[in-house]
């Protein structure tokens, strides 16, 4: 029972510092009311991810396995939607990166409408939620 709350609270931590992370990142992803809105977003988060999540990839196992893991992306895509549904605080528009500079490489102007901000904020969550889960282990 203890590991199963540990779990759970840690994914709240990890979920609440990428919400906090986000707006930071991508200039799309805009959070109004502070920390308590962050902290009620890595809730209702962590609340997706745990009983949305699982009954999403059992019903898209097999595109997933077709797109070799890809669509994970697409769910974690819809989630992040249903997430700002619920806490209507927390909103995602579309975007565009200026003149992205990068170990000498320049980028051109990359704009993103509403539906690849969705894609790439939850590509960058991924990541933040790996890396989070990757170092409190």
């Amino acid at each position: 029972m203890t590991s199963i709350m540990k779990t759970i609270i840690q994914n709240i931590v990890i979920y609440t510092f990428a919400l906090f992370l986000l707006p930071m990142l991508i200039p799309g992803v805009q959070i109004d009311g502070g920390i308590g809105t962050l902290f009620i977003g890595g809730v209702v988060l962590s609340l997706l991810f745990l009983l949305l999540k699982p009954i999403l990839n059992i019903i898209g196992f097999p595109v997933n396995l077709i797109t070799l893991g890809l669509f994970n992306i697409f769910i974690n895509a819809l989630l992040i939607y249903l997430l700002t549904v619920f806490v209507t605080q927390i909103t995602i528009t579309a975007f565009t990166y200026h003149d992205l500079n990068l170990a000498g490489f320049t980028a051109p102007d990359m704009a993103f409408n509403t539906f690849f901000a969705y894609l790439f904020t939850a590509f960058i969550l991924s990541v933040i939620d790996w890396f989070g889960k990757w170092l409190m282990n």
